[in-house]
């Protein structure tokens, strides 16, 4: 019985949130190369930890598309080609068939709203401990936007692991699934970095305005 798109988009949000709390305080808690790529351009990750987080990421995503695999290898009739095993896709193999322009479009800019998400709630003006919740609900909201638009991707990682099993047409596609993200991620690492760090962020700007 499937459980359908709103079922996957909070099963993709409340993973990310869990996880989020299970592993920020270790690792940073993120798991996907265009928020690593993101954080990086925003100031928030240092040069040398950009590469070894996309290869763990990358096989961290592989790893476990591996195990989903696994588990759906065990039903009879089960074939990840033919599925499409979640893969993201544009034009023919878009949910509702939307061009590759619009595909991508929606990639950079929800991956770019991701972003934001993301630097507001660690900011350190912002309320301590809320980021995991304000994160997997932000994300829970992109993939019910997007589901029938591309699949939903935001992360480069998830798409690549999810075409290597897919073993057809994903892997001719996934291209724009980097590329999108990263573009979107760069665009609101730039743009918080301008409006927040370089500077009196735009809050203290208008609160100078206040008390003058």
């Amino acid at each position: 019985m499937g459980i359908g798109f709103v079922g996957v988009a909070l099963a993709f949000g409340l993973t990310v949130m869990t996880a989020a709390y299970a592993f920020g305080h270790l690792s940073g808690g993120h798991f996907n190369p265009a928020v690593t790529l993101g954080l990086f351009v925003a100031r928030r990750v240092e040069a040398k930890a950009v590469l070894p987080y996309i290869i763990t990421q990358v096989i961290g995503g592989i790893v476990g598309a591996g195990i989903l695999f696994a588990v759906a290898s065990g039903k009879d009739g089960f074939d990840a080609r033919a599925s499409g095993f979640a893969s993201n896709g544009f034009g023919t193999h878009s949910p509702a068939g939307y061009s590759l322009l619009a595909c991508f479009l929606i990639e950079v800019v929800l991956t770019a709203i991701f972003l934001f998400i993301i630097l507001g709630s660690i900011d350190d003006r912002a309320p301590q401990g809320f980021a995991p919740i304000a994160i997997g609900l932000g994300l829970t909201l992109i993939h019910l936007i997007s589901i029938p638009v591309t699949n939903t991707s935001v992360n480069p990682a998830r798409s690549l692991a999810a075409a290597v099993f897919q073993g057809g047409w994903a892997l001719s596609q996934v291209w724009m699934f980097w590329v999108a993200p990263i573009i979107g991620a760069v665009i609101a690492g730039a743009l918080h970095h301008t409006l927040t760090d370089e500077g009196v962020s735009l809050s203290e700007a208008a609160d100078g305005r206040m008390e003058g």
